[in-house]
Formats: C-alpha cells, sequence, structure tokens
C-alpha cells in the first residue's frame, strides 16, 4: 500500500496540541491529529491513521511538522494537498506531497529538529503590545540584552545531560540530549529570535531554554549558570517555561534516510 509524507503548517491555539485526545465518556478534544484524521479520511473515503513526527503541545505552532500515512487511492499525488486542504479548518494546512518507503516512520526516522521562540519587547516609545503577534510571540515589557542571551545561548551546544530544563515529568529513561544549535537572533527593533535545534527534546525542554535565555537578556542568569545547570541538573538555576504561543516547530530533516521522491 501506498504511503504518503505531507508536510504541515498549523497555528495552535486552538488546538488541544498534536497528539488525538478522546477522553472517556466526552467529547474528542480538538487535536491536529484528529483534525488531519478526519479530513484525510473524508478526501479518501477510507479510515486512515495519521502518523506525526512531533507531538506539539497545546497552543504551539508548526511550520514544518511531517506527517505520514499510508492509503491506497485513486487521488494523483500532487492532488492531495487540494483535497485535503478542502476538507480543513483555516488554522491548519498540508503541502508538498511525497511517495515515501512502506517503513518510513516520521518518528524514529528523524534525525534533526529545528524550533524557533519569539520575543517581543518595547522600541523607543512603544509600550503597547503588537495585537496582531500575541498569539505567535511572548510579550515582555523589560528590554532584553541580546549579547548575554547569546553567550548563555552557545553554553547550550553540544551534547549535555538536560535534565534542569526538562518538565519533571518528562517520562524518558535518559535526559541527555545533543542541541546541534542554539542562537538568538533580532530580525527587527523589538524582534528576538530563539532558535534551537537537536537530535531529540524533552518534555518542554525549548520552552526551559527560552525561559533561561529570558532571564539572561534581564540579567538574572549567567553562561555560567547555564554550565552549572548542565552539569549539575540543578532546574533552580535554569528560568521558567514559558508560554506556548511563542514556540513553532520550523523544520525536521531526514538526511539519508529520506528515501522519498518530490513530486
Amino acid at each position: 500500500m501506498p504511503r504518503f509524507r505531507l508536510l504541515v503548517s498549523y497555528d495552535g491555539t486552538d488546538f488541544h496540541g498534536w497528539q488525538r485526545q478522546e477522553p472517556p465518556g466526552k467529547e474528542p478534544l480538538r487535536t491536529v491529529q484528529g483534525t488531519l484524521e478526519v479530513a484525510v479520511r473524508e478526501a479518501l473515503r477510507q479510515p486512515v491513521r495519521v502518523v506525526g513526527a512531533s507531538r506539539t503541545d497545546s497552543g504551539v505552532h508548526a511550520v514544518g511538522q511531517v506527517m505520514a500515512f499510508s492509503a491506497a487511492t485513486p487521488i494523483p499525488v500532487e492532488r492531495l494537498p487540494w483535497a485535503i486542504n478542502a476538507r480543513l479548518p483555516m488554522d491548519v494546512q498540508v503541502r508538498e506531497p511525497r511517495i515515501v518507503r512502506e517503513e518510513f516512520d516520521p518518528i524514529s526516522d528523524a534525525i534533526t529538529k529545528g524550533y524557533r521562540y519569539s520575543i517581543v519587547m518595547p522600541h523607543d516609545a512603544e509600550r503597547l503590545p503588537p495585537m496582531f503577534e500575541l498569539r505567535h510571540a511572548f510579550w515582555t515589557v523589560q528590554r532584553l540584552d541580546i549579547e548575554a542571551m547569546r553567550m548563555a545561548a552557545a553554553s547550550m551546544v553540544g551534547e549535555h545531560d538536560f535534565a534542569a530544563f526538562a518538565h519533571a515529568a518528562h517520562g524518558r529513561e535518559s535526559t541527555v540530549r545533543r542541541v546541534t544549535e542554539c542562537h538568538v537572533t533580532s530580525p527587527a527593533p523589538g524582534h528576538i529570535r530563539i532558535d534551537v535545534a537537536g537530535t531529540g527534546f524533552l518534555y518542554n525542554m525549548v520552552r526551559i531554554i527560552a525561559g533561561t535565555l529570558l532571564e539572561a537578556g534581564r540579567g538574572r542568569r549567567t553562561a555560567e549558570d547555564v554550565t552549572r545547570a548542565l552539569a549539575t541538573g540543578d532546574r533552580t538555576l535554569t528560568g521558567q517555561t514559558l508560554p506556548p504561543q511563542g514556540l513553532c516547530l520550523r523544520w525536521i530533516h531526514y538526511g539519508e534516510r529520506d528515501e522519498s521522491v518530490a513530486c
């Protein structure tokens, strides 16, 4: 049976995360996975199980989520996005369809993932938050020291024990992860981007990294605090878990494991 892979973008504001949730005796919660499965089922007129590469939390966004499903369909692969998107709400969209090998697993075959956390702060005389950015960024009234944030970010790169940067209920046997990239940029006055990439992440890890760098920008944390936190696993040395609306899954790379053929 053919296996298909598509990229997914969504505004996570009104979703209860990616993963399907069906509380006993209650209506299913609105999730990205559940919404996509309904649309794909209606488009292909058959039951389909959609698998996503990353189980993003409630309120988290994505522009580069990867989903896969297996199905027999008379619809040409290049027309799949049109058929599926016609049945999707405005806050989720699929694109770039590919046929992949039958064993393709968007979770285990992923090599690296990239996330971005966006922060908006006042500049010049502006003090009010930008209305149309509030759903996609964290707003702070404090001015941040970007150079201090960059120094702290550099300490994250490499293979470390990120126990101090994970939710207590992370559910993983090992908290060792490899961060390949962590940098802070300011693409426009009052706008800060924290880009983090790695081979895998713990529950809330990127949002805690962002919270720690925010504290560094406020002068409350240093690069030395980050180094000590990585060495000791001491959660008190790291920052708050920032809200989900500033986080976006940007991309997922598969490298040589990507045996698909672009359409």
